[in-house]
């Protein structure tokens, strides 16, 4: 007898979100299947930061249902909440480090607020992190100040990692960063992907990003998730946002055609 498929990571069924009297999103669809990295890009004003913060349950959808790991967290007591929280794991675009900590203190926050461990098992679960994305052990040290861009953002998917989540959010990770140090940040997302199976949904503009390692994309538009599906298909869709987006001269450029 063949095993059950995994849920679905994320499953979101008719959401509507809105603040005040603004509609930001209505009758949103969305399933992000487990081990995929999803890409979702959409341009401004469409709500993916807002998207991603009504997931991650730092917004009240209007209406609609919310399913993380087939847990409808919607209708979910604080308790079950919680526990599906300690699953994610969230980088946010420019790190969010507190400037007073070390990157070992950084790193170590969500170990210190959800599990109760004596300091020797911090200490190691930090080295071990810092070693998953990268980082040499003297980084653990320093302040986020005495750090590159690009350091700060391994640090922050490090303190995302540190509670061994199944899904992370990557919210612009490549932001800043130059090509170089965007690509080695891909690569290490791909390599987290391929050898942990975790699941990534990441909020991106970075076309480089959308074509090196994306499974599938998300095109948020017109309040709702338009289309999602492998690059390879959206450069066929008749939508002028699309077509502007994946068949412009950057969209060409990340392709490898003529710009």
């Amino acid at each position: 007898m063949s095993a059950r498929p995994p849920p679905p990571a994320i499953s979101v069924r008719g959401l509507r979100t809105a603040f005040d009297r603004q509609l930001i999103h209505d009758r949103l669809d969305l399933e992000v299947r487990a081990g995929e990295i999803l890409g979702v890009v959409g341009g401004s004003g469409t709500g993916k930061s807002v998207l991603m913060r009504t997931l991650l349950g730092l917004n009240r959808p209007y209406a609609g249902s919310i399913r993380l790991f087939g847990i409808d967290v919607t209708a979910a007591d604080d308790a079950m909440r919680r526990a599906v929280n300690r699953r994610l794991g969230v980088l946010f675009q420019d790190g969010a480090l507190f400037g007073s900590l070390t990157v070992a203190e950084n790193i170590a926050v969500p170990l210190r607020e959800h599990a109760r461990l004596p300091p020797a098992a911090v200490e190691e679960i930090v080295a071990l992190k810092l070693a998953m994305v990268g980082l040499p052990q003297d980084a653990a040290r320093k302040l986020p100040a005495e750090l590159s861009g690009g350091m700060r953002k391994r640090v922050g998917l490090a303190r995302a990692l540190a509670l061994d989540p199944e899904l992370v959010f990557l919210d612009e990770p490549t932001a800043g960063l130059d090509p170089i140090g965007a690509a080695a940040f891909d690569q290490l997302i791909l390599e987290l992907n391929r050898r942990l199976g975790l699941t990534f949904y990441m909020i991106t503009h970075d076309l480089d990003s959308l074509h090196a390692i994306c499974h599938r994309v998300a095109v948020l538009a017109e309040k709702r998730v338009l289309t999602i599906a492998p690059i390879a298909e959206l450069r066929r869709h008749d939508h002028p946002w699309i077509v502007e987006y994946f068949g412009g001269p950057r969209g060409r450029a990340a392709l490898g055609g003529a710009a």
